[in-house]
């Protein structure tokens, strides 16, 4: 039975959770080019399906995450929302890794009348996608600017920028906008041109050829984790000595064994920072740091988010009307609108969301990354 009705959204602590549990979908990239942040999405999701549980799940009763990889294309992802939907009958959804992915597989969610948190999709357009779409991720116009204006304030004399995006993937390609008006409009730098690549690209001899040649005082990545890395070590081995500013895509501590010492000194603007003093974000910390032997990144952070509006959410409607006696379609829909009404204390800060679905967020981060002199681990430092 529910537990008694308590003033937080989870069950009394030490009241363990009990019962059917509510099966709740992980639809991320665990294997391919992306899984350097779908890992890191698992890892944070499991984090809170354990710490959420032991506070008592939803009003007693338990969460239970159902994993489902998306690999790193648009089918895979289809193919994950389809079998936790149909197959499992999950309440809802946390996913998928890219923006990519999301505009090909949350049409199906939101068709079926499933909610989907978005834990990493952070392109123009994802929650117009449908009502039943939101995100915890802040969208890149709010974080990207944040990277060129720190790389300002720690060098005042950049005036020449070069931008290189992946031309293959629907974030990369929101970003670089957003990073080429920072640069031209909000800041008026000189943008000396625009190179692109692919996600699957391990050779960037073109591109480091055009920026040597170019030689701006900062050059400003958008991609993900392994062609990012990738494209950093060799423009650092054919003498690149200027600012990197990367983007969402290398905000990863996946990063760090793909370009080594090379991503000393990358700057990345963040929407989650382990720094941060709330209670729930030390817990989660504590968590992780006690399951992966390192601190928590942003992807991690999200993913936990993304589990905690689901069980919040869940607590709090339980109380209006017993969740277990309502059919799924009917559960999933109040779900949805109790997920846009709610406000949450979460890693990221208190967050609530837009009629739309996207996040209100009002906190954001720049960090930079410290490796140690052999390239062998590395950190996000956090810039005051």
């Amino acid at each position: 039975a529910p537990a008694a009705a308590q003033p937080t959204a989870a069950a009394p602590s030490g009241a363990a959770a009990s019962g059917e549990p509510i099966p709740i979908g992980i639809a991320v990239a665990q294997t391919s080019n992306v899984a350097l942040f779908g890992q890191e999405q698992v890892a944070g999701a499991q984090v809170a399906e354990q710490y959420f549980n032991q506070k008592g799940g939803v009003n007693g009763r338990p969460i239970k995450l159902i994993l489902q990889d998306t690999g790193g294309d648009e089918a895979g992802a289809i193919n994950a929302f389809n079998t936790l939907i149909n197959n499992y009958k999950v309440v809802g959804i946390v996913g998928p890794t890219l923006s990519q992915q999301a505009f090909a597989a949350d049409p199906i969610a939101d068709k079926a009348g499933v909610p989907v948190i978005a834990p990493s999709n952070t392109a123009k357009g994802i929650p117009q996608i449908g009502d039943y779409i939101a995100r915890i991720s802040a969208p890149v116009s709010a974080v990207a600017p944040n990277a060129v204006k720190a790389a300002l304030n720690i060098n005042p004399n950049i005036k020449k920028v070069v931008v290189l995006f992946a031309q293959n993937d629907a974030f990369s390609k929101s970003e670089t906008v957003v990073f080429q008006q920072t640069v031209t409009n909000t800041f008026k730098l000189d943008l000396l041109g625009v190179q692109t690549f692919q996600t699957t690209d391990t050779d960037f001899t073109t591109q480091a050829t055009f920026v040597l040649g170019a030689n701006p005082d900062m050059v400003i990545i958008s991609g993900l984790a392994a062609d990012s890395g990738n494209l950093v070590k060799q423009l650092r081995d054919l003498g690149y000595k200027g600012v990197i500013v990367g983007g969402n895509g290398l905000n990863t501590p996946n990063l760090f064994p793909v370009c080594k010492s090379a991503c000393d000194g990358i700057l990345v603007a963040q929407a989650y920072s382990y720094q941060s003093e709330s209670d729930v974000n030390k817990a989660f910390r504590e968590a992780f740091k006690a399951k992966q032997n390192k601190e928590p990144g942003q992807f991690s952070g999200q993913a936990f988010t993304a589990v905690q509006v689901f069980v919040e959410a869940l607590a709090a409607l339980d109380k209006q009307s017993p969740i277990a006696s309502a059919d799924l379609a009917q559960l999933r829909t109040a779900l949805n609108k109790q997920i846009l009404a709610g406000t949450y204390d979460t890693p990221l800060g208190a967050i609530s969301f837009t009629p739309e679905g996207d996040i209100n967020q009002k906190q954001f981060y720049v960090a930079q990354v410290k490796m140690s002199p052999d390239g062998t681990s590395g950190a996000f430092e956090f810039i005051k």
